[in-house]
């Protein structure tokens, strides 16, 4: 059974923000135990998350060191529509499927061009990537 349940209303507004919103908060814990907050680019893939990253970053060092994260969406001005997810990442050297990769260069092709990338260079520098296993998901 998937964490996001969307006949729940939770898990309707999480699958719908998680479908629509460009940037998500990644929260890992570095090695002195302080949680370590980063913006970034992700899609949902079945019942997970895939985030692509530059290959000498503090996250993924923290995620070999510690797989335990959470990735959370803005929340409205006044605090409400939060949206937690919790579970575990593991750095996949196999690299996007090409299904996953179509559906990146979608959701983020003109960001990318904002950057001044195409999507090829852009996955030549975010060569890594991350596979987060949601466990729970808390919000209201």
């Amino acid at each position: 059974m998937s964490v996001i349940d969307t006949s729940t209303d939770l898990g309707a507004r999480a699958a719908g923000r998680l479908a629509e919103e460009p940037v998500a908060w990644l929260v890992t814990v570095d090695p002195h135990g302080t949680p370590q907050p980063t913006p970034v680019w992700f899609v949902r893939t079945g019942d997970g998350l895939v985030v692509a990253s530059q290959p000498a970053t503090a996250k993924l060092r923290n995620v070999r060191a510690n797989p335990r994260v959470a990735l959370h969406l803005n929340s409205t001005r006044t605090g409400d529509d939060v949206i937690v997810l919790v579970g575990a990442a593991a750095i996949d050297d196999a690299g996007l499927t090409e299904a996953e990769r179509d559906a990146y260069d979608a959701k983020y092709s003109e960001p990318m061009r904002g950057i001044g990338m195409t999507p090829a260079q852009f996955h030549e520098e975010y060569s890594v990537i991350l596979r987060i296993a949601p466990e729970k998901l808390r919000g209201f």
